[in-house]
């Protein structure tokens, strides 16, 4: 933790393995952690303990995930992710976490678990979460009535202010997950991951499929989705926007349709993720932005080459291309 009114560092030490993190919106300021997939557990960071106290033991806490498939709505005793699903018991899953969002609509905390078909998860904390919380997976359409197209391998994900989970696909799709649409139960002994494919909708990213593939998709490889749930870029709140990795933009999801916010200098633009900043509501288009990076981890390789080091981008929707700051 950097303070930057005091120009030092506090190192924290953490009993789980970290990658991605996301503050909540409630009263601790609960900050949550992905593994990036190296890890069964879901861990998380009480700041307002810490801020109190300094305590690094009490601030912290982690559980394993398990499914409800006794369908009690409660956590029991459960079998472990090798053994068989047991009628009366619940049934711990391996679902390391690459991406997380904690919702702001229910205070869940979503990932995404890389791999095939890979998935989407769900945890509900509950009042004490090493004990109490429960999760779900959903696993993306590969075939059946709901899916036309099929998609595969969730990467970096985000939510909207409805809920709604936002993820890239290594398939070449943007994914959307509603848990309001589906019809079935959503635990119980075969809520496993297959049993909503009704919630998933698929967006092919723009450009060329891989040659000789006729699947739906693109040879874009996106690497994060972000959502701009308070409208800091000017598309509108909640637009997804994707880090446009084969095509040197972002690419953002307005009404099912993609804006290509490329980057034309230096080529080799490649992001690994954004955030938006609001500097000013009452000042239009100037008072807000999105910030992005070249990420890549070989600089070299964007135009300039050797000596060339990584750029800051500042994107802003002006009303038309003269338009003066």
């Amino acid at each position: 933790m950097y303070d930057p009114k005091t120009g030092k560092f506090t190192l924290i030490d953490l009993c789980f393995t970290t990658h991605h993190l996301q503050f909540a919106r409630d009263a601790n300021d609960t900050l949550w952690f992905s593994s990036g997939g190296r890890s069964d557990v879901l861990g998380w960071f009480n700041t307002k303990i810490f801020d109190a106290t300094g305590d690094v033991e009490k601030s912290q806490g982690w559980t394993p995930f398990v499914l409800d498939t006794i369908g009690n709505g409660q956590r029991v005793d459960y079998v472990e992710p090798n053994e068989p699903i047991d009628p009366h018991k619940d049934k711990r899953i391996v679902a390391g976490l690459y991406g997380i969002a904690p919702s702001p609509v229910d205070g869940s905390i979503w990932g995404s678990v890389l791999g095939f078909p890979g998935a989407i998860v769900r945890v509900n904390p509950g009042p004490n979460p090493p004990a109490t919380a429960l999760t779900e997976i959903y696993e993306p359409p590969l075939d059946g009535p709901h899916a036309p197209v099929y998609g595969y391998s969730p990467r970096g994900m985000d939510i909207d202010s409805h809920g709604v989970v936002w993820a890239s696909l290594a398939s070449g799709h943007l994914a959307s997950f509603d848990r309001r649409k589906c019809k079935g139960p959503l635990n119980g002994p075969a809520a496993t991951g297959k049993h909503c494919p009704e919630g998933w909708t698929l967006y092919p990213y723009p450009g060329p499929q891989f040659k000789g593939v006729t699947d739906s998709g693109s040879a874009e490889a996106s690497y994060f989705t972000w959502v701009d749930q308070f409208n800091t870029l000017g598309l509108g709140a909640d637009v997804p926007i994707s880090t446009g990795n084969g095509n040197d933009a972002l690419l953002a999801l307005v009404d099912g349709k993609f804006i290509v916010l490329r980057v034309p200098y230096p080529m080799g633009f490649y992001a690994k993720g954004m955030d938006g900043r609001i500097d000013d509501p009452n000042d239009g288009w100037k008072g807000r932005g999105l910030w992005s990076t070249y990420g890549t981890r070989t600089p070299f390789h964007i135009e300039g080459r050797k000596g060339t080091t990584s750029k800051v981008v500042y994107f802003q929707m002006r009303p038309d291309p003269v338009a003066r700051r």
